[in-house]
């Protein structure tokens, strides 16, 4: 108690110098409006939210019986913000907390339909909610860069901002949380009887159907009604109802009732440091921002406490499809495979008179164009699908994947720091960036894992939190401005439009370079999934074998995420697909992997640039679109 009475206090202190000391204006009179209608309605709106946000997470968490729920981590958050971003393209005039609740149910929904057949179990709850997450906003960044005179603003909006412009907010949220607060006070008692299991409280009487839906509609309404008017702010849910059982709030009812002031007193807090750290660049840092640069730490830090128990579908070796009879006819099917879309990217494409095929002279004219976005994308698509596969195997986890497990995030985090400390760095500078970031991204997640006993389960949404962590920081650069924002913008999304031959040539040296890795690396990767014991008494030196593999699968990603950004899920797919076929041995697995990724790339970056003729969509989403669809299919089927 001691601990949130000074979390009040440097809150609260915070809040009155930032109020004291944010009068700049020339005038007494227009420094009165500015105090009245953006400083004041400012500090009163985020306590409003963060307690909105932890009442949210504390309902989620408890009706799912899973201490990692909250709207961001749930898909709720991306759906609502994914309606509202349609609804301001084509509906303007539709009230927005309608909209966004209309979206973030829709998300639950799905969600629910995807892990019903499990039993909401905890971490299957997560993961497809971390897969629909990111297929949702994955969806919204298209959105956005596919309408940018319209919609460009709400990017930064959409990371959560608390700027005001007078007292609107503060009544809507006002009312939310009265409304919803009255609503979770009814369901108090309920709610208490979930910790007994869903048989539990249906022996004594309760209507478990019809309370957790009653449960989960209060809290997307107060989330949702918290994005229609600040934005999307993470963690606050999941670290709000966590700080409060660790101040000793055990049962449900004082977990209910200490989630909102926690909540609401650290994003004031959060608020507080943005606007006293950065001065006036604090208005262009979105709180969302903030929260996630905390939020990430804390999932580490709380992931060894959390009591869950492991996917049993994953706590095991990753499962292995029959082995194919020929296993060098399939590898030349992917091969052929490759080579058909590849000339069908090179040779098809649409003009204003309609789809044609570039021969002779218009062939010439559109080569120079079309080859290098070409090799760019296949070339990146096999690097990812060969990091994909020595992921997978080296953690005996059918999910691990460069874009899971923080990769793309980290090297997103390294070339921040790069373009931010070097005025002009060049492409193999770049490279090296992030390269490291993501190596280190990687070893992170790894170590940790391995010191805190990390289930491969454990180990996926332990790279959930390096991924918010280094997101977050390159959330950041694209908030402070400036030509480097762009550069992190167009990045973040993937796009290949503006290829050249030097990156073709590098990029396909990355291809080549981990097709010759896989015979090296296979002796390894054959024997570290056995675990490290049965492994080092076969004679594998275990120590030097994870440091090789780590190395190369976190090089890789890192250089196809240069080229395509850090989100596309071919790292996870492909792998499945050679898996699929028959692709067992983790050779031929490897090679499959970077051929089935080379053709997936390539045929997303076609399709990109002709689909929405005569705008191009940008590569790195336009696949992150089918990957995370391909996945969220999986997690339905149950596989």
């Amino acid at each position: 108690m001691s601990r949130l009475l000074l979390l009040a206090a440097c809150a609260f202190g915070l809040a009155f110098y930032n109020l004291v000391s944010g009068g700049d204006a020339p005038t007494p009179e227009l420094e009165a409006v500015v105090r009245w209608q953006a400083t004041l309605p400012r500090l009163v709106v985020a306590p409003l939210a963060g307690a909105a946000l932890g009442l949210s997470g504390a309902i989620l968490q408890r009706v799912l019986r899973n201490p990692l729920a909250e709207p961001a981590t749930l898909g709720i958050a991306p759906g609502a913000q994914l309606a509202l971003g349609l609804a301001a393209l084509h509906a303007p005039g539709l009230p927005p907390q309608p909209v966004a609740f209309v979206g973030g149910a829709a998300a639950a929904a799905l969600l629910l339909g995807l892990t019903w057949r499990r039993g909401l179990e905890p971490v299957a709850v997560a993961l497809a909610g971390m897969m629909l997450g990111l297929t949702l906003s994955a969806a919204s960044a298209a959105l956005v860069l596919a309408n940018g005179e319209y919609l460009f603003s709400l990017l930064i909006w959409g990371g959560g901002s608390l700027v005001q412009q007078g007292w609107g907010a503060v009544r809507a949220l006002a009312v939310a949380l009265a409304l919803g607060g009255c609503g979770a006070a009814l369901l108090l008692r309920p709610l208490a009887l979930f910790g007994l299991g869903d048989d539990g409280a249906r022996g004594l009487g309760l209507a478990v159907g019809a309370i957790r839906l009653a449960a989960l509609g209060i809290a997307v309404a107060l989330a949702t009604a918290t994005i229609a008017e600040v934005g999307v702010i993470a963690f606050v849910g999941l670290a709000a109802p966590a700080i409060a059982g660790l101040a000793g709030a055990r049962g449900a009812r004082a977990r209910l009732l200490a989630a909102p002031p926690v909540g609401a007193l650290l994003l004031s807090l959060a608020d507080g440091l943005i606007q006293a750290a950065a001065g006036d660049a604090g208005e262009r840092i979105p709180a969302g921002v903030a929260t996630a640069l905390l939020g990430g730490p804390l999932l580490l830090w709380l992931l060894p406490r959390l009591r869950l128990f492991e996917w049993p579908s994953l706590a095991a070796a990753p499962p292995v499809a029959p082995r194919a009879p020929r296993p060098d006819l399939r590898l030349a099917s992917f091969a052929l495979l490759l080579a058909a879309v590849a000339a069908a990217a090179l040779l098809i494409g649409r003009t204003p008179a309609g789809w044609g095929v570039a021969l002779g002279g218009a062939w010439e004219a559109l080569a120079p164009w079309r080859w290098p976005r070409l090799t760019v994308a296949a070339a990146s698509g096999a690097m990812l699908g060969v990091s994909g596969a020595i992921l997978q195997r080296l953690t005996a986890n059918p999910l691990a994947g460069p874009e899971i497990l923080g990769v793309g995030a980290g090297a997103g985090l390294g070339l921040a720091a790069l373009l931010f400390a070097v005025a002009a760095p060049g492409l193999g500078a770049q490279l090296a960036a992030s390269a490291l970031g993501a190596v280190a991204a990687l070893a992170l997640v790894l170590a940790l894992a391995r010191r805190a006993g990390f289930g491969p389960d454990r180990l996926l949404l332990g790279g959930v939190a390096v991924a918010a962590f280094g997101g977050a920081a390159v959330s950041a650069g694209i908030a402070a401005g400036g030509r480097r924002s762009l550069d992190l913008l167009r990045w973040l999304s993937g796009a290949t439009d503006a290829a050249t031959p030097a990156q073709a040539h590098l990029a396909l040296g990355g291809a080549v370079l981990a097709v010759a890795l896989a015979p090296l690396l296979a002796p390894g990767l054959r024997l570290l999934p056995l675990g490290d014991a049965a492994a080092a008494g076969l004679g594998l030196a275990v120590a030097r074998w994870r440091a090789a593999s780590v190395l190369a699968a976190g090089a890789l990603a890192a250089a196809a995420a240069l080229f395509v950004g850090p989100l596309s899920f071919v790292g996870l797919v492909a792998p499945h697909l050679a898996r699929l076929s028959g692709l067992s041995d983790p050779l031929r697995h490897a090679w499959g992997a970077a051929l089935a990724g080379a053709a997936l790339l390539a045929a997303s970056d076609w399709l990109a640039r002709t689909l929405a003729f005569p705008y191009q969509l940008p590569l790195g989403l336009f696949a992150a679109l089918i990957g995370g669809a391909y996945l969220v299919w999986l997690l339905a089927r149950g596989r």
